[in-house]
């Protein structure tokens, strides 16, 4: 592999463990739902596959997915024939999806629209539930480090709108 005493640059390293993965990882299929999918404006479907326990960054690219008959959507469960590599400028694990194909809805999906269905039977979600949001909040909230630039940002936004 390499001499340990060797020093790598980022690059180096990242070149490596690409050429490991791909290496490792012939084309094969995964199972998984689709989460959090993107379509760019370059064709390319950005989107994670999950199960119960882990996800995995996936991309699917214009010229792969314009041979699909159908679009997938959040929650889908799919099959998928893919590649692993390492998108080297990021360091970014990924797969690089060749071919999709339904598996059915999947479950976790499924679990959210029954439990909102139930909610929904309740009278959770009904409008008169609903409360109308104040149009000046008496509470801000910011989650942040006490230094830093988005406190200030926000501190100097809320400033400038109160002095209006």
């Amino acid at each position: 592999m390499t001499d340990p005493q060797r020093v790598l640059s980022v690059s180096e390293l990242n070149r490596m463990a690409r050429e490991v993965l791909e290496q490792s990882f012939p084309l094969f299929w995964v199972s998984g739902e689709i989460s959090n999918l993107t379509r760019a404006a370059s064709g390319h479907w950005y989107f994670s596959l999950k199960d119960q326990g882990a996800q995995v960054r996936c991309v699917m690219f214009r010229g792969r997915n314009s041979y699909l008959d159908w679009i997938p959507r959040e929650g889908d469960k799919v099959e998928a024939r893919a590649v692993v590599t390492l998108y080297e400028a990021r360091g970014d694990f990924q797969l690089t999806i060749e071919f999709l194909q339904r598996a059915g809805l999947g479950s976790l999906f499924e679990a959210y629209e029954q439990l909102k269905a139930k909610l929904a039977a309740e009278g959770l979600f009904a409008s008169e539930h609903k409360l109308a949001i104040p149009a000046h909040p008496a509470t801000v909230g910011v989650v942040t480090s006490a230094d830093a630039a988005a406190l200030r940002d926000v501190l100097t936004t809320l400033r400038r709108r109160m002095l209006q």
